[in-house]
This record gives structure tokens, C-alpha cells and sequence, in this order.
């Protein structure tokens, strides 16, 4: 099967995205990211709101992010309405809140039931000791559900704005080695880029010698009108010059395909692709590898 009509078949499924928000203003624009991606998609968008707390303060449907506002305010909806009208924009919303003190165990039996192709949140990118003093939940929430994940900074910037739902979609980075393949990335960031109907844009793949002298993977690079590829190879520390690159090429979406911990020292300091996203300033989606 070719790519093409390999992206036709997933662009025609029947789609899953999970958003899971704090309702803090910070976690919003990953908000604005999975609703734009969801409604470009006819995917269906679940977001989840785990309640740790156990105080008086309980949440409540309000505090849920405005779907209906957000999509009045990109012109989308009209004013005052219905909630019942969403649904003709193609749009199927579920807003789910639960309690408990363990919010990726509770997320992850909702995957149980209703697993999703796709999982957008934000990502408080601690590193160091503060890691260690606040319970991490973006970084386990992907690496457990073995879901494609995209992680949207809380500083930094993303390729949907939240004030008009416009997209600047149009360079795209893709670290590759040859263990995981690459090529899941590169596929997976085509079909997105199709998805939104991104016409015009770059990518830039890049490989990082360090000890290894290996050539850079071989990866399929489509003829694909509107977009160019560019293969470059760096040398020094892969993740100092996979960040050194996105410095000064300021790409909007990072694509990284992920692995996982191979060992006890990995766990401790996290994967490259972990490395990478704590201190990436543009939104990193993490493909993982097949099992």
C-alpha cells in the first residue's frame, strides 16, 4: 500500500483525540490545538478533568474549556448558539470529570474503553529537582498509553492561536536515527499536515552523529506539492544540537519518534525524546515506535 492511500485510509477513520485540562489559562492553547485538530478531522474530542483535590472547592461543567465560544470567536459559530448547533460543525465532544488522587491511573482507564489515536495537553517542561518535587503527569500519560501524543508548551509557542483558530503550520522538524525508525514520524506528520490542509511549508530532518559514524536512515520522501525535504547531518550531542537546531530554525512542530526507557539510568534522567520536549520551545509531537 502505498503512502498516499495509506493516509487516505487514517484520514477517513473514525478519529479519537483526549484532551486532558486543568482548567488553568496556561493549559489552553493546547485546548485550542486539540479542537482545531478535531474539528479539521470530524474526530471525536474527549476532555477529561481529573479533581485531585480533596477541599470544598469542587469543579464544576462551567469551568470546562468554552467550546462553543471558542468556535464563535473564529468565526465558525454564530452568536448565542445552541449547544446542540456544535454538532453541525462537525464536531462530537465529550466533557468527562472525575475524582481521584492519581489522575494518569484514572486517564488511563478511560483508555481502556475509548483509546485514542491522539492525545493533546500541555507540559509544564520541569526539569532537575522541581521534576521530582511535583507529581508529573504528561510525560507518564504518553510513555504508558503508547499513544501518539502532542505536547504543547505552557512558554513557548504553538501553530494554532486560540484568539481566531488560524494555523501556522509551515516548518516542521524531524530528528531521526536509525533506531527508532523514522519513518513513522515523517508518516505521521504528513498526514497531520494533510489533515489541517496545510498546502505550502518545509521539513528539515536532521541527524546527529555522536560516537556512531553511521549515515543518516534512509527514510521515503514524497513528491509532495507545496512541500520540500531537506536531510542534514549535525555532529556533537544529539540532544544539545537537536535543541540547538530548533533555536535557530524556530520550527513551528517538532516530530520525534519515541521508544521509551531503555534502562534504570534512562528512568532517571528521561529518553532523549523526553529531553528534548522539557526544554523544546514549539509543540513536540511524540510518535511511538511500533510495537
Amino acid at each position: 500500500m502505498s503512502l498516499t492511500s495509506t493516509i487516505e485510509k487514517q484520514l477517513n477513520r473514525n478519529f479519537v483525540i483526549f484532551h486532558p485540562s486543568d482548567f488553568s489559562p496556561a493549559s489552553e492553547v493546547a485546548f485550542g490545538h486539540a479542537l482545531k485538530i478535531a474539528m479539521q478531522s470530524k474526530a471525536k474530542l474527549d476532555i477529561m478533568h481529573v479533581e485531585t483535590s480533596v477541599g470544598p472547592e469542587k469543579p464544576y461543567w462551567l469551568d470546562f474549556p468554552a467550546v462553543r465560544a471558542t468556535l464563535t470567536q473564529w468565526g465558525i459559530l454564530p452568536e448565542g448558539v445552541r449547544p446542540s448547533e456544535v454538532a453541525k460543525a462537525g464536531l462530537r465532544i465529550r466533557k468527562i470529570l472525575a475524582c481521584n488522587t492519581e489522575p494518569v491511573e484514572t486517564m488511563l482507564r478511560h483508555f481502556d474503553k475509548f483509546p485514542p489515536d491522539l492525545i493533546v495537553l500541555a507540559t509544564h517542561q520541569r526539569a532537575g529537582i522541581e521534576r521530582w518535587l511535583h507529581k508529573a503527569v504528561a510525560e507518564p500519560l504518553a510513555r504508558r498509553s503508547r499513544a501518539m501524543t502532542l505536547f504543547v508548551p505552557r512558554k513557548g509557542r504553538g501553530f494554532v492561536s486560540l484568539k481566531d483558530g488560524s494555523l501556522a503550520l509551515k516548518k516542521i522538524l524531524i530528528p531521526m536515527d536509525h533506531d527508532p525508525d523514522p519513518q513513522a514520524a515523517l508518516d505521521k506528520a504528513l498526514l497531520l499536515v494533510r489533515g489541517l490542509d496545510c498546502v505550502a511549508g518545509k521539513f528539515l530532518l536532521i541527524h546527529v552523529q555522536s560516537r556512531s559514524r553511521r549515515a543518516a536512515p534512509v527514510v521515503h520522501l514524497p513528491h509532495r506539492s507545496g512541500w520540500s525535504f531537506e536531510i542534514t547531518v549535525r555532529h556533537g550531542h544529539v540532544v544539545d544540537e537537536i535543541l540547538r537546531t530548533e533555536r535557530r530554525w524556530h520550527p513551528d512542530l517538532m516530530v520525534l519518534a519515541t521508544q521509551g526507557h531503555r534502562n534504570f539510568v534512562d528512568a532517571l534522567r528521561g529518553s532523549t525524546a523526553e529531553q528534548v520536549l522539557r526544554a523544546a520551545q514549539c509543540p513536540v509531537l511524540a510518535v511511538p515506535a511500533a510495537k
